[in-house]
Parts: C-alpha cells; sequence; structure tokens
C-alpha cells in the first residue's frame, strides 16, 4: 500500500508533499541526474498520481473544504524545470529499432499528461510553477496542466525540429487549447526560445511572476482561488468542454511521433546525439564529486 509519512515522501527522482493549508499535493522535481524525462522519472510520477487517487479516495470522508483540490508541479534544480525527453534513451532504442520500448515510454507521457490535464477521477486543479527552463517535453509537462505560472527568468522552446522530430507529447493540442493553431505552429516549427513575458503574453503563462516570487505568487493565487471555489472550477470546465483534448487524440499523435523518429536518417540522429552529448556534459559530475565516489567505491 502506498503512504505517505508527516505529509512529506521522497522518490528516486521527485518528492511529494501534502500540503493541507492549500489543499494541494506538491510535486516537486529532484532531477538527481540529467534534468529530463527518464523511465525512472514516470515510474515516479506514476506513482504519485496512484497516491493522489487514493489519498482523494480517503478524503471524500473529509468536509469538502479539507480535502485535496490541487496538483502543483514544480522544480527543486535551480534554474530548470524539466529539459524534455530522455534523447539517450531515444538514440539507443531508435538505432536498436525498438519500436515496443519507443512507443511505451511515448504512451506513459501521455497517459501521465492526460491525467493531470483532467485532474484525474477526481478532477483537481493542475497548476505548473516553472521557474527556469522547460525545453521540450519539459515545455510540453507544463503545458499539461490548468494553469501555468512562470517566472521571468523562465525559458521555453520546441528544440525537436533541429533534429528532424517534432514535440509528439502533447505540445499542439496543449498551445490549441490556449492560443490559435496557427500560431502553435509557428511556435513549434520555428525553434525559438521565448521568455514567460513573451508567452504571458501570448496568453500561454496564466501568471507572471518576478524572479524567486513564484511560490508566493502559487499561495496567493490557491488563496483567491479557495474564497472563489465554485466559479473558478467551473470556467476551467468550460474551458475544457469548449475545446476538449481526447486521451485518443494524444495517442494518435504520439504514435505519429514513434513513427517519425523510427524513420530519421543517421544525420538526423548525428544532430541529436550532439544536443544528447552537449547536455550530458552541461550535467555531468564534477570532477572532485566523481573523485570522492571513486574512493567510496
Amino acid at each position: 500500500m502506498i503512504s505517505i509519512i508527516d505529509n512529506r515522501m521522497q522518490l528516486d527522482s521527485i518528492g511529494l508533499q501534502i500540503d493541507r493549508n492549500h489543499q494541494a499535493m506538491r510535486i516537486r522535481f529532484l532531477h538527481p541526474g540529467r534534468p529530463v524525462i527518464t523511465t525512472r522519472f514516470l515510474k515516479d510520477l506514476e506513482t504519485a498520481q496512484d497516491l493522489l487517487a487514493t489519498i482523494c479516495e480517503q478524503d471524500q470522508a473529509l468536509p469538502a473544504a479539507e480535502r485535496l483540490r490541487y496538483l502543483v508541479m514544480s522544480s527543486n534544480l535551480p534554474g530548470i524545470f524539466c529539459l524534455g525527453g530522455d534523447l539517450g534513451l531515444f538514440l539507443e532504442l531508435i538505432r536498436n529499432g525498438d519500436r515496443e520500448r519507443l512507443t511505451a515510454y511515448a504512451h506513459t507521457c501521455m497517459d501521465i499528461a492526460h491525467k493531470n490535464l483532467s485532474g484525474g477521477d477526481n478532477q483537481l486543479c493542475t497548476i505548473s510553477l516553472v521557474e527556469g527552463e522547460a525545453l521540450g517535453g519539459g515545455f510540453e509537462m507544463a503545458l499539461a496542466a490548468d494553469v501555468v505560472i512562470a517566472e521571468k527568468r523562465a525559458r521555453f522552446g520546441f528544440p525537436e525540429t533541429q533534429f528532424g522530430l517534432f514535440p509528439g507529447m502533447g505540445a499542439f493540442s496543449f498551445l490549441a487549447r490556449r492560443i490559435s493553431p496557427a500560431l502553435a505552429k509557428r511556435m513549434i516549427t520555428n525553434g525559438n526560445i521565448y521568455t514567460a513575458a513573451e508567452l504571458y503574453d501570448l496568453g500561454v503563462v496564466d501568471l507572471l511572476a518576478d524572479d524567486g516570487k513564484g511560490e508566493e505568487m502559487l499561495h496567493h493565487y490557491i488563496k483567491r482561488r479557495q474564497s472563489r471555489e465554485g466559479g473558478y472550477f467551473a470556467v476551467d470546465k468550460i474551458m475544457a468542454e469548449h475545446n476538449p483534448i481526447s486521451r485518443e487524440e494524444l495517442f494518435r499523435i504520439v504514435d505519429l511521433w514513434v513513427d517519425t523518429a523510427m524513420e530519421l536518417p543517421e544525420k538526423n540522429l548525428t544532430m541529436m546525439n550532439y544536443l544528447f552529448k552537449a547536455q550530458s556534459k552541461r550535467w555531468e559530475p564534477k570532477e572532485e564529486t566523481a573523485t570522492v565516489s571513486r574512493m567510496r567505491a
């Protein structure tokens, strides 16, 4: 049975906290290695969603004002929300022709994103708090929420077109729910990096916070919603009804992503490998850390 002790629980790649004051479950990305969406990261998110479902079921015995109503995702790594998919894994699976494992990875991403987007069976309000870089799948993860709060230092973009792919984990569907389809297509294909302020002006980011003030804005927003809960949740439902995103739609798109990935020519895989190595070099352990690790071994 999944349990949480003293309102906190730490898994390999995420930390969980139950914040009863704000009626929220907090999921904080720990990113112990490269800050990307690894299979371990996905398993931990699935565990978090299972735990959330269990707690919400138990909460039915509580007064409505005390039940969990919010799911909040953020990162504990300064300057980074998430840098996207695991390029190293993609390279391995594509070059080995392992369509089955690549499809399983992609479908797991979509299952998690769709549950977040719909609020799960308990129809929670999902909030992304972005305080740093959110690229590729990390950007998509942030968009799979009812509300996106970003600090001004945050940066967003889709680098996938650099190596002949496209962001297939919901990018177009999530963006087209917030902005015009034509603008969503432009954002996906131009490869630009956007500031939080630019995306706030476009309507992609819902709330813009000064640097270091994201948590403060998050708490203020939840407190404001708590005092006007019915209207806020009704508007969320209206938006979902007006522009629904079905699980079937997301899976059709992600299967197209798998098809495209499996057909990438070597020149595109070489570019992906270049980006993977640059990413790895940026996040490789410091020499002194590596030395200590060898000594302990």
